[in-house]
């Protein structure tokens, strides 16, 4: 059942992040509050997917079965590296995070771990053959994708910020095609991980993934037109072609 109040959740903060920009990264504004340092700010609003989803893992019942223990590995993937390397590589620089902002990333990622966890680990039922089963073979296709997308998304970004000392309207890959192909590979992850584990958590997460970053990939895309004469008119905000 609380799989489907994250599905009701992401409905409603759909319709809320279309009418408020989150308050942080490029999009951060004085009003919400205190604030934290970027880099603690991530560190612990993430850190739940990765030590709870641990510990609510190796308290199920499956928690030795080779399925789960691989649908471990991905999502540690994932989270290990959004807790521990990418907080600690952003610019000095990168503004502030206000506390409750913060408060509730932290919040989501307690209920999304545990219930990931919970089902992967004891809910569900895997045995091996579910490695050529075409849903796992396309989730897993869909998640290495996304991640890979994320990543060199998300360094590149990084790059052409520290080489113009600043914000700069990308160019090249996926950026010709969107404004945020960062979210885009997030988004395709999270749906790989829906179809790997064929849940109901995994569908709300990518659900929720959706509600969460497309409105701001449109924001991204509105602040790139208000600051550069030159944004190409074509070009989306997260799916190409689409969005």
């Amino acid at each position: 059942m609380a799989g489907y109040g994250v599905l009701a959740l992401a409905a409603l903060t759909f319709v809320a992040l279309m009418f408020i920009d989150a308050p942080y990264g490029r999009h951060g504004r004085s009003g919400w509050g205190p604030t934290v340092p970027a880099t603690v700010a991530w560190v612990l609003m993430e850190l739940p997917a990765v030590l709870l989803f641990i510990g609510v893992f190796v308290s199920g019942a499956h928690r030795a079965e080779l399925v789960p223990l691989v649908l471990l590995g991905a999502w540690q993937l994932h989270y290990v590296h959004r807790t521990f390397v990418f907080p600690f590589v952003m610019p000095a620089s990168s503004r502030r995070m206000p506390i409750l902002v913060m408060l509730m990333g932290a919040t989501f990622q307690v209920v999304n771990s545990w219930l990931n966890a919970r089902f992967i680990s004891e809910l569900g039922a895997y045995d091996p053959s579910w490695f050529t089963d075409p849903r796992f073979v396309v989730g897993a296709t869909l998640f290495l994708g996304g991640f890979v997308i994320n990543l060199k998304s998300d360094y590149s970004i990084l790059r052409m910020k520290r080489e113009a000392k600043g914000y700069v309207l990308p160019r090249g890959g996926l950026f010709d095609l969107v404004a945020a192909p960062n979210y885009f590979g997030e988004l395709v992850e999270w749906v790989g991980w829906a179809l790997m584990t064929w849940s109901i958590p995994g569908l709300a997460f990518a659900v929720y993934t959706f509600a969460n970053l497309a409105p701001r990939a449109l924001a991204h895309r509105r602040w790139y037109r208000e600051r550069f004469e030159d944004y190409p008119p074509e070009r989306r905000a997260i799916v190409p072609y689409v969005l």
